[in-house]
């Protein structure tokens, strides 16, 4: 057993999360804000307190070291799926640029507390360059995959080579469809989340066929959300240890499929805090360590 950043599905033992009352403060910042944000409607910020609270203690469940990003004023209510500001590496954090405008201060403010923290960096993402956390999934411990998408372009995912390829990291690009366009909030997790090392859940309309092939030459046994549960994120799974997943309620096909592959399945319901702003328990979450 080792302590690794380079696992999605190893067993949760340092997080980082940001509480719903540090980004969404309260009524007044979320009708200020939710409009150009591009939320489906206006998240209840009541409702989301609840939902957020179950969220917390299934992360608290499994007794990682949990650490908090505090209220910023100078960040929105998307600052809550404080994955996409970073990306963890045993080599140290490396700080992105983010893609969309409206969250362009959420990765100096990460950068700033991950300091605090005694938090190794590795490096940032420099413009011309935007990369976003939300883009980057770990394969195996040596294989990085990141999606070109609206948020993550040549640039950032070129710089993100230089980083990492000299420490016998390989990144391997996966080119991903325009679908909504460029507003829409779509990632490589929006459609790819690995949950053990050799299981995989994915939504495959929207896999290129050459990153599809390769998760499988890879030996990922694939589980497949149905296209009835795509828009509401039953792609978007969070591995809390292998196969012991954490996704949003409201998406029973993929549920029951996952425990068909042996997998234990919590769920939350994530109406305020996941559906309506496009991120769900893997976007809620910045993973530092896991132990495999």
């Amino acid at each position: 057993m080792k302590l690794t950043s380079h696992s999605e599905y190893g067993s949760l033992k340092s997080v980082y999360l940001k509480k719903i009352e540090s980004a969404f403060v309260d009524e007044e910042t979320i009708v200020q804000q939710w409009k150009d944000l591009n939320y489906l409607s206006k998240p209840d910020f009541e409702a989301g307190i609840k939902e957020y609270s179950e969220f917390q203690e299934l992360i608290e469940s499994v007794g990682a070291d949990i650490k908090y990003f505090d209220h910023e004023r100078s960040l929105s209510m998307d600052s809550i799926y404080c994955r996409d500001a970073s990306i963890a590496t045993d080599f140290g954090l490396i700080i992105c640029n983010m893609g969309k405008e409206a969250r362009t201060n959420e990765p100096k403010i990460a950068k700033k507390v991950y300091q605090q923290n005694g938090e190794m960096i590795l490096g940032e993402i420099q413009h011309p360059g935007t990369l976003e956390g939300g883009d980057v999934a770990w394969l195996d411990d040596k294989t990085l995959a990141v999606g070109h998408t609206y948020r993550t372009n040549d640039s950032g995912i070129e710089q993100l080579r230089s980083l990492l390829e000299p420490l016998g990291v390989t990144v391997i690009q996966a080119d991903l469809p325009h679908f909504k366009g460029t507003s829409d909030v779509f990632h490589l997790m929006s459609i790819l989340s690995p949950v053990d090392k050799d299981l995989a859940v994915v939504y495959s309309p929207l896999i290129p066929i050459p990153f599809r092939e390769l998760l499988l030459d890879f030996g990922f046994s694939l589980v497949e959300v149905p296209d009835e549960e795509f828009e509401s994120m039953g792609c978007n799974v969070l591995a809390l240890s292998p196969r012991n997943c954490l996704m949003v309620s409201g998406n029973p096909v993929t549920k029951t499929r996952l425990e068909q592959a042996g997998a234990t399945v919590h769920i939350y319901d994530g109406t305020e805090i996941s559906i309506k702003g496009g991120g769900g328990p893997t976007c809620l979450t910045r993973p530092i360590l896991r132990e495999i």
